[in-house]
């Protein structure tokens, strides 16, 4: 069994940056793709990032591109999304979640899911 934890979330306001966390629990972290995900109130879970489990692969959703990236440090079993630039659109609680099949775009084609943690960006 995996456990994921997303951390880093908060409050801030238009322009600014924040880093979320996801630790992984388990021995087989490294051989993992990961994705982060995000759900505003009223929408559908959106694609955010993936990352291959050697980092040399990365997927962004376009809405996303050039303000956030993703990372991995396998040694700490984490997976970073580095947000800059934040908009309130980016407004949403965000989950990492380990991918297994099929296209990456689509939230079905993940498993164990973190429990999310609250962006909320002020205008």
């Amino acid at each position: 069994q995996v456990q994921l934890v997303e951390s880093g979330g908060g409050l801030v306001q238009a322009g600014g940056s924040l880093r979320l966390s996801c630790a992984a629990s388990g021995r087989t972290f490294s051989t993992y793709t990961m994705g982060w995900f995000r759900q505003a109130p009223g929408k559908e879970r959106e694609f955010v990032a993936a990352i291959s489990w050697s980092g040399d692969r990365i997927y962004a959703t376009d809405s996303v591109k050039g303000r956030f990236t993703i990372s991995r440090d396998n040694a700490k079993n984490t997976v970073y999304l580095q947000m800059n630039s934040l908009k309130p659109d980016d407004t949403a609680v965000y989950y990492c979640a380990i991918y297994t099949a099929g296209s990456y775009y689509f939230p079905t084609n993940y498993a164990y899911w973190g429990q999310g943690t609250q962006v909320t960006v002020s205008s």
